[in-house]
């Protein structure tokens, strides 16, 4: 699985665990590079609380565009660390 946003990709990995249809994909899959912490949290009721990375391609950024569970709940305790994507970030094959 890839994902892409503004024409370059973040986040590439075979071993990506699916949730809610969301691809989560390791934390050594991603760029670094393009990925800056945010303040931002959430929290689900099943899998705790989520923290989001805002993305920085080319000095375009997309706040808030990736999201972990650092300390999952039980039910969730696959996806600790995983990073998931929206706002745009295409995530195929």
């Amino acid at each position: 699985m890839k994902a892409r946003w503004n024409g370059v990709t973040v986040a590439e990995s075979d071993a990506t665990r699916i949730v809610e249809g969301n691809h989560y994909f390791p934390p050594g899959s991603v760029h670094r590079e393009y990925f800056s912490d945010s303040a931002t949290t959430t929290m689900c009721p099943w899998k705790g609380d989520a923290s989001y990375y805002t993305l920085d391609v080319g000095g375009a950024k997309n706040v808030d565009a990736a999201w972990y569970y650092p300390t999952p709940k039980d039910a969730a305790a696959e996806i600790k660390g995983y990073i998931a994507f929206w706002r745009g970030v295409e995530v195929t094959e």
